[in-house]
């Protein structure tokens, strides 16, 4: 009977390098497929609750790329400027499309528990969130935010009263550890005092900056020592995941 051969050390060697070559061929295949299936999803979503997505993404951008063309040929530059052009329009395209895709994203949480949260995780800038340090059991929530503002306490829920008793108390928490920190309070929600969804993202970008970024620190530090309830959020089928370059 013949005896088998055992493979040499170099085969070997040769044989788990291959192996590893084909194990990791299709993850670094399936990467971008699974950004572009993200983009794709994206765009299907928004597409479904703003019509008309499609010429306010593409008609500003075929605008910009139809001017540097124009430019550049009267000019002489037919090389540079269609280029230029082309870089500019994928910006242009890219900006107008980020910002409805956020619109379409907040149309979708309005009126749903959690929506507070889920725009305040999407927010642009420094802002440190820590959700439900404050809720009921028919599930009114306040969550605070720490940015340059101060301390933003951000309710949603039901009843505004019950609302208003849980901002009231963790004011009450805060000047113990935090009293010279600037305090606001908004309620998300339809509604006399009453801020949408959709809009709570620019109140907060328009409240006077107090603190610097130091200072931000020293009172998010002061704030984990009063810690807060992580109660979970429901969140149902509501797609908070847009690309944050996107969004900017």
């Amino acid at each position: 009977m013949a005896r088998q051969k055992k493979p040499s050390a170099a085969a070997s060697k040769k044989t788990g390098s291959d192996a590893r070559r084909k194990a990791a061929a299709p993850a670094a295949e399936g990467a971008p497929e699974g950004r572009v299936a993200q983009m794709r999803a994206v765009w299907k979503m928004t597409r479904e609750n703003d019509p008309r997505l499609m010429p306010y993404v593409v008609g500003p951008a075929v605008a910009v790329l139809a001017v540097l063309v124009v430019v550049g040929v009267l000019i002489g530059q037919v090389i540079v400027f269609p280029i230029l052009g082309v870089i500019l329009a994928l910006v242009t395209g890219t900006a107008i499309f980020g910002r409805r895709a956020t619109g379409a994203v907040h149309a979708q949480l309005e009126g749903k528990p959690g929506a507070a949260a889920a725009v305040l995780q999407m927010m642009r800038g420094d802002w440190r969130m820590t959700p439900a340090v404050g809720f009921t059991r028919n599930q009114e929530l306040v969550h605070r935010v720490i940015g340059r503002a101060g301390i933003v306490l951000v309710g949603e829920g039901a009843s505004t009263a019950a609302i208003r008793q849980l901002i009231v108390d963790q004011k009450r928490r805060i000047g113990r550890v935090a009293p010279e920190t600037p305090i606001h309070d908004v309620i998300v929600g339809d509604g006399e005092g009453r801020i949408a969804a959709r809009k709570l993202q620019n109140h907060l970008m328009r409240l006077p900056r107090k603190l610097k970024k130091s200072e931000v620190n020293a009172v998010e530090a002061r704030m984990k020592a009063l810690g807060g309830p992580n109660v979970p959020i429901p969140k149902g089928p509501i797609p908070t995941r847009v690309p944050r370059r996107q969004m900017r």
